[in-house]
């Protein structure tokens, strides 16, 4: 399915490279040549474009290609290796967020169970706020307790819309037009 590798942080070389898509420019960050980062134009949490590191499209093919076929409705899950970058407890969370099916949702505090820290909903929802590996690592698929499209740093409309694409609804748009 997903390769990860786990770091508190980067010490290796970073490139990036800009990817259009239905969402708007995404920004994708490879450490060594590993997906580290995929952020959203006026993302919240979005590092400095200076630590993203030298322009290369080289390592980000299967990237590019697997976002396609997301956004064309041919792919519900990705197959790419990643790292992430950040503490053990956050990424606890990512990784949990990666068994979120396609479509589906879960609250803050379902996750928090699934990770084993059930009091702590508050916590894995500022995880989930920093989720560097946005769309593919599926943050927006977590809801507040009552279902309510709570937080995310893409912005709710963006979340509204991903959550309506995924789930086929007949007033989703197509193939999702934000910009």
């Amino acid at each position: 399915m997903h390769a990860t590798r786990d770091r508190e942080t980067a010490t290796g070389h970073r490139s990036h490279t800009v990817l259009d898509s239905p969402v708007g420019p995404l920004t994708a960050v490879a450490v060594d040549g590993v997906l580290a980062g995929l952020y959203m134009h006026e993302q919240r949490h979005r590092p400095p474009a200076e630590t993203f590191g030298v322009p290369d499209d080289e390592p980000f093919g299967a990237v590019a290609d697997q976002l396609a076929d997301y956004f064309a409705g041919r792919r519900t899950e990705f197959d790419l290796p990643m790292t992430f970058l950040g503490t053990p407890f956050q990424r606890r969370v990512w990784t949990a967020l990666l068994d979120i099916p396609y479509g589906e949702t879960v609250s803050y505090g379902e996750l928090a169970e699934r990770i084993g820290s059930p009091t702590a909903a508050r916590a894995v929802g500022l995880a989930n706020g920093k989720n560097p590996i946005s769309l593919i690592v599926p943050c927006h698929r977590v809801v507040g307790a009552n279902g309510d499209l709570t937080g995310y740093g893409g912005g709710i409309d963006r979340k509204r819309q991903l959550l309506a694409f995924e789930r086929g609804a007949e007033d989703a748009p197509t193939g999702l037009t934000l910009w």
